[in-house]
This record gives structure tokens, C-alpha cells and sequence, in this order.
């Protein structure tokens, strides 16, 4: 099963970026989304940021993450 996770990103550069969940950080590209500016959130799938997500939607998200991670344990 694959999973898209939504980061924050924090740097662009090209089209590069770094972005950040849960206090880790993770290199990703950002061809599919090329006017992304830090501060932005991303879904984020196999490396690529496949779209933008607002605040809301990515804390929406990663609580549903968590939830999923927390019900396995």
C-alpha cells in the first residue's frame, strides 16, 4: 500500500525542496508543483509533491494519520 503524507515545506531550490512532519524532515522534489513556496503545505508521495494543501487540511490529515497509527499499536 502506498501513502502520501502531508510536510510543511521549509526550503525550495530548483526544483527541490525539504519538508518537515512530525519534527522530521525529508528531501523531496517539487516538479508537479512548481510555484510551491515555503511556509506551503504538501502532499507528498514517493518524493513528489503531488498538490497543496491549506493548514487545515494537512493537520486534518496527519491527525487521521496518527489515529491509523495509534488504533495499530
Amino acid at each position: 500500500m502506498c501513502l502520501a503524507v502531508p510536510l510543511k515545506i521549509l526550503s525550495v531550490e530548483g526544483k527541490q525542496a525539504v519538508g518537515e512532519a512530525g519534527g522530521l524532515t525529508q528531501k523531496l522534489r517539487v516538479d508537479f508543483v512548481p510555484d510551491i513556496q515555503p511556509g506551503v503545505y504538501a502532499m507528498v508521495h514517493a518524493g513528489f509533491a503531488i498538490e497543496k494543501l491549506t493548514e487545515q487540511q494537512a493537520k486534518e490529515n496527519l491527525a487521521c494519520i496518527q489515529e491509523a497509527v495509534d488504533a495499530a499499536q
